[in-house]
């Protein structure tokens, strides 16, 4: 039994549930990886500036290319609830859609994207020779918009086509070719960041254009294909719409990251950049456990509420909480210990850095045991189709109540009070969160068979 294929219409159990979702948790993971990676070699080889300048740009790419996640987590709900209707040849012509609309705008945004680093990076405070690195990784970063979008997207939609598997192994190539082009072009050629950034655009080049291959052949195995497509603004806008919550998250991700920046400029420097930017690179292998279970399991809910089993549902939304909240208790524990250890290893050639960023990172990582909950509540949302409901979460987890804590706290607080913006802000995001898990259950019934 455990050897079957694992489909979107199975009954789930914690075994099978667990099973489906861990290739996401690990393509999230690994993808983490070889971010972690990217930075390491930045640090280590280039030196604390460029490590600075590195982490102050990276918000803006990141910003731009969210559009992947929107149309790949608004669509796969689309996509997800017209295969549980039946209607594959539908679900087909959708997600063509979606894959050509995402590479034309990730062409439109590189173009922009080029012409908009300098000024960008001057703005977040970037000077000299901080902004010097900042404009020669971000301009790379930027031309690599196209392929960086498609990645994204296909994260999402390799679960809904039952291949979470197959998208994992596309993960660890492109990891695998990120790390190893990171120590060849930045540890023993010295390409300096303008290496690191190389490396990243060739292995979303990885990630973005082989699954294309992949999904246009007809030989494939996959519930759904790339093929002709017309084009359908209505559906466009309801992926938009559906997917806004993930655009959300990601654009105040990058939104607050800038805030950080400036916060930690004005209260510590170079050296609060930099151990800010230690403490994303850990914690994105946290945030990815949530996120990646959230993404995973969201393809399931999409089909079983397009068949309309809300016993499923039921099954799936009790399960998911208590595993999150297992996982949540584990995850916070666990990075108290490791904590010292991972700074150690990027910035442990500075006292100084270390100290500090020992220090925040503790502090920072209180946010672990609330996080899960909203992350999966914004998603759990979106595979619903009630895209309004999980922007509203994501709004006010990411963007609002992070942004009010990253102004008033440190005002009292200091330099603390930057690092606890985000764990009061996940305190208050959870209130809405259980606020619409009650009433949103008068809608979708899933909190009762």
């Amino acid at each position: 039994m455990s050897k079957q294929k694992i489909q979107l219409s199975d009954h789930f159990n914690y075994s099978r549930l667990l099973r489906f979702v861990l290739p996401c948790v690990g393509t999230m993971l690994f993808t983490s990886i070889y971010g972690i990676v990217d930075g390491l070699c930045v640090s280590n080889f280039v030196g604390k500036t460029a490590f600075a300048a590195v982490n102050l740009i990276m918000p803006v790419p990141m910003l731009v290319g969210s559009v992947g996640f929107m149309l790949g987590t608004g669509g796969s709900a689309i996509v997800g609830i017209t295969l549980g209707e039946g209607d594959r040849e539908k679900a087909d012509r959708y997600f063509s859609l979606f894959v050509w609309t995402a590479l034309l705008a990730g062409i439109v945004l590189a173009a922009v994207g080029v012409l908009i680093v300098r000024p960008a990076a001057a703005l977040l405070g970037a000077e000299g020779e901080m902004l010097d690195y900042a404009v020669r990784y971000g301009r790379l970063l930027m031309a690599s918009l196209p392929t960086f979008i498609l990645q994204n997207l296909f994260q999402s939609f390799f679960v809904t086509a039952e291949k979470p598997h197959l998208g994992f192994a596309f993960t660890v190539a492109a990891g695998g070719t990120n790390m190893v082009l990171d120590v060849l072009l930045v540890g023993m050629l010295h390409g300096g960041v303008e290496g690191a950034a190389i490396a990243t655009f060739i292995s979303q080049a990885v990630g973005g254009v082989l699954p294309l291959f992949y999904f246009l052949s007809r030989r494939s195995t996959s519930s759904i294909h790339l093929g002709r497509t017309q084009w359908n603004g209505g559906v466009i806008r309801s992926a938009c719409i559906n997917g806004s919550s993930e655009l959300m998250t990601n654009l105040s991700m990058s939104l607050v990251n800038i805030l950080y920046n400036y916060q930690l400029l004005r209260f510590a420097g170079e050296n609060g950049v930099a151990a800010y930017g230690v403490i994303m690179y850990a914690a994105f292998l946290f945030v990815a456990v949530f996120v990646g279970y959230a993404v995973g399991s969201a393809p399931i809910v999409s089909y079983h509420y397009g068949a309309r089993n809300h016993a499923e549902l039921n099954n799936l939304y009790s399960k998911s909480l208590r595993l999150i909240g297992v996982v949540a208790v584990l995850m916070t524990a666990l990075s108290m210990v490791l904590i010292p250890y991972v700074a150690r290893i990027f910035v442990g050639y500075d006292a100084e850095l270390l100290a500090l960023t020992s220090h925040a990172f503790r502090v920072y990582a209180l946010n672990f045991f609330l996080m899960g909950f909203n992350v999966y509540g914004s998603s759990f949302f979106t595979a619903l189709g009630d895209g309004v409901t999980s922007a509203l979460i994501s709004f006010l987890r990411t963007l609002l109540f992070q942004l009010l804590a990253l102004i008033l706290l440190p005002l009292v607080l200091g330099i603390e009070g930057v690092w606890l913006a985000v764990t009061v802000a996940e305190a208050g995001a959870l209130c809405v969160t259980v606020l619409m898990f009650v009433r949103k259950d008068k809608v979708f019934h899933y909190r009762k068979a």
